[in-house]
């Protein structure tokens, strides 16, 4: 039997056997008709396909605000490639091209590259973040300001703000630690010196100058930045001030009180302390105010009654000291006032004599090196030079 052979029809009720008989056609299937309302709805469901992938894969945008420590997840995050804009873009890819539509190969090339973005992000353990001003503990070199209170001392205050006492007495010209109520004081953040900058410093001539680690002088007070400014404060971290700039130091000036060729002057000399008591009949900073302490201090006597209670200038101290009783001679002993003549003359007090016939003496007013008006200082006096001076045992 031959497959889709058409077979004959005879009309049995018929003997007209010239007719022919006529073939039986198949008609074509007809194909469906696409309603409207389905276009719109694929046409609305890819559209959406397409938004959503737009949004999820937008190119980072500069953010208007600057970023800071609240912020930093959210911004890590929005930069992330997520799961969900890979699997968008690529079931976009695949309607497009179902449906033949004309952008199927740019949305074909979107989810290639959304695809590739996310799996570079997640073998190398990276985000794309942008620049960010981060709060972080700044090192506080403010120099403050306090208000001294009752109780207050140097002491007290170098224990409160965790400095040393030294560097709130050079901050503030202080020569003793006794403070007076309602005094503002400097307070520096660190130990070391409040320093005014002049025209002619340069970093290496105050760093040598004051003991200052030149690198740590720049950083701390960025003077890579600003350089040196003439008239303004900087500090010096933990920066020495030298002897003849400390708060209370007078220059030597030198006057010969003492007699004799070499002046009295030959040996060694120091400072002891600024001031004396103002206890006694003689003037305030004057050698004979602090020998006539001294020898009270000793237990020793000086003065007598009445009129010669009083022994006037250093030049009539040995003449009225013989005068009230007490030995005078050029035999130096612990204790003795060592005097000479002439002018106003000057007095000391012997504090020891040494093995090989110096004495060492402690004096006010003497202008030698480390002493001066109205500071103790302390001499060497050689024993050549003991006999040009009269001694009040």
């Amino acid at each position: 039997m031959i497959p889709n052979q058409i077979k004959p029809s005879f009309n049995s009720g018929s003997n007209d056997a010239s007719k022919v008989p006529t073939p039986t056609r198949r008609r074509a299937k007809a194909m469906p008709k696409i309603k409207p309302s389905v276009v719109a709805i694929y046409a609305g469901l890819f559209a959406l396909v397409i938004t959503f992938v737009s949004v999820g894969y937008s190119s980072t945008q500069a953010s208007p605000s600057v970023a800071n420590v609240a912020n930093v997840d959210s911004v890590t995050k929005a930069e992330q490639t997520s799961v969900d804009s890979v699997v968008a873009t690529n079931v976009a890819a695949v309607i497009a091209q179902s449906a033949n539509l004309p952008v199927a190969t740019s949305v074909a090339n979107l989810a290639v590259s959304v695809q590739i973005k996310s799996e570079f992000e997640q073998s190398n353990g990276t985000t794309t973040t942008k620049p960010q001003i981060i709060a972080s503990s700044v090192e506080n070199r403010s120099v403050k300001s306090y208000t001294v209170v009752a109780g207050d001392t140097v002491g007290l205050l170098a224990s409160k703000f965790g400095i040393s006492t030294q560097t709130i007495k050079w901050a503030n010209n202080l020569t003793t630690d006794a403070l007076t109520v309602g005094t503002t004081l400097r307070i520096l953040p660190i130990n070391g010196i409040l320093y005014d900058v002049k025209s002619s410093d340069t970093v290496d001539t105050i760093a040598s100058k004051y003991g200052v680690d030149k690198t740590r002088l720049i950083g701390y007070n960025d003077l890579e930045i600003s350089g040196l400014v003439p008239n303004t404060k900087i500090i010096l971290p933990d920066g020495v001030l030298p002897n003849n700039e400390r708060p209370g130091y007078v220059a030597p000036v030198v006057i010969n009180y003492f007699s004799g060729a070499s002046g009295g002057f030959d040996g060694r000399t120091w400072y002891i302390r600024t001031g004396t008591p103002d206890d006694g009949p003689y003037a305030h900073g004057n050698c004979t105010l602090y020998a006539f302490n001294r020898r009270v201090e000793l237990g020793l006597p000086v003065g007598g009654s009445g009129s010669l209670s009083q022994w006037g200038n250093a030049s009539s101290w040995a003449y009225l000291a013989s005068q009230v009783g007490l030995l005078v001679n050029r035999t130096p002993s612990v204790g003795a006032i060592m005097q000479n003549g002439g002018g106003f003359g000057h007095v000391a007090i012997v504090e020891s004599v040494l093995e090989n016939g110096d004495i060492s003496i402690s004096e006010m007013n003497a202008y030698v090196s480390g002493g001066g008006y109205n500071i103790v200082s302390g001499r060497i006096v050689p024993a050549a030079n003991v006999g040009q001076y009269l001694f009040i045992h």
